[in-house]
């Protein structure tokens, strides 16, 4: 290759890199920051997950619940808000075998009606968006 040659190849391979990059950015609506706690009968949920579920066309998104806390990116628009945590209420053998290893046997401690029958709502809006959720059994 002459030197010509080179310098437009390197142009537009340069050209390339630059559409290829441009097309690699994020698509759909824009997210915003929500973050805050949850506590079941006044005590802070140390492990367990939130899912946000939105009314409109938008993906549900969710976080790990840890210590109490959450954080995560929402699109903008009334959602509907799930939130799950396991307790252990025994253990069993991993299999039927004298030397099987014991297992948490787990079931929901959140009530049905904050998670698979949730009438909990948050209204994301731009900017940082704070809520926070205090669950009760009873």
């Amino acid at each position: 290759m002459n030197r010509s040659t080179r310098r437009i190849a390197a142009r537009l391979l340069a050209v390339a890199a630059a559409v290829a990059l441009v097309g690699c950015g994020r698509r759909g609506p824009p997210t915003y920051p929500v973050a805050g706690t949850v506590r079941l009968d006044g005590v802070p949920v140390e492990r367990g997950l939130i899912r946000l579920v939105p009314t409109g066309a938008a993906a549900p998104v969710g976080a790990e619940i840890s210590g109490g806390a959450y954080t995560l990116l929402a699109p903008p628009g009334e959602a509907r808000v799930e939130i799950t945590a396991a307790k252990v209420v025994g253990r069993r053998q991993a299999y039927d075998a004298p030397d099987s290893p014991l297992v948490d046997i787990t079931a929901e401690a959140v009530p049905e009606k904050y998670n698979t029958s949730s009438t909990l709502t948050l209204d994301v809006q731009a900017g940082d968006n704070r809520k926070d959720f205090d669950l009760v059994t009873r």
